[in-house]
């Protein structure tokens, strides 16, 4: 089942163009990665997917419907949500009220509190400490579970392993197959390369707002990788 698909998507900053004709799709229980150097439009990219850039409403699809036009609140409650760049917690709150926050569209799905805590068992032992108290690693796992909370069909996430440690990064990683577990397709926008294609059934190539290569991560060569991500 195609969940999202963009046609011809194109985004803007005021004057300034962004992204120029996208085409994507992302199908369920699927983990497709977007791949990219900095600048390459990624996160303006998902900043467009989850309504925090406006585009033309049939630019964007989610389940055959147009959402191009619709809120950030809107996109939330229709199931598709975001871990974004630097994890974002509220300073003032704990972990466990971080987390409670990606309730408010109280969609219904098996995520809760409980499963947080399974899928991430050091967070129970720190949830009443302050959520940017934590190391980077524990802050993205807040910022994964509170995107969760909200019981999400696609999870976004952008640059969930940036800044950390490798073995952080493998523990993040290993939740992956628990959060597909029921379904839910991941969108994850990532500089790594090795770690991105790990983990995909699917890649997109961005480049200076393009999508510059598509393909399985087995099906395409690491040059012609290379020379997508460079622009060479």
């Amino acid at each position: 089942m195609n969940l999202i698909k963009t046609t011809d998507l194109v985004a803007y900053y005021d004057d300034f163009q962004a992204l120029y004709g996208i085409d994507f799709e992302l199908n369920a229980k699927e983990v497709v990665a977007v791949i990219g150097s900095n600048g390459a439009g990624k996160s303006t990219f998902l900043r467009s997917l989850v309504g925090l850039i406006q585009n033309e409403n049939q630019q964007i699809q989610y389940k055959s419907e147009p959402i191009g036009a619709c809120s950030a609140d809107e996109i939330v409650k229709l199931g598709i949500a975001m871990v974004p760049e630097g994890r974002r917690l509220f300073p003032s709150l704990s972990v466990e009220e971080n987390l409670i926050i990606g309730n408010y569209s109280k969609r219904l799905g098996k995520w809760n509190l409980k499963k947080i805590y399974e899928l991430f068992p050091v967070l129970a032992d720190k949830k009443s400490n302050p959520g940017t108290a934590l190391s980077g690693g524990q802050q993205q796992m807040v910022a994964i579970g509170r995107a969760l909370m909200s019981n999400p069909e696609v999870l976004l996430c952008d640059e969930i392993s940036l800044g950390l440690a490798p073995t952080t990064i493998k523990d993040i990683y290993a939740a992956l197959p628990d959060i597909q577990a029921d379904g839910t397709a991941v969108l994850i926008v990532e500089q790594d390369i090795n770690q991105a294609l790990s983990v995909s059934d699917r890649f997109y190539c961005f480049q200076e707002g393009r999508a510059s290569l598509t393909g399985k991560p087995g099906d395409v060569s690491r040059e012609e990788i290379k020379s997508a991500y460079f622009g060479l």
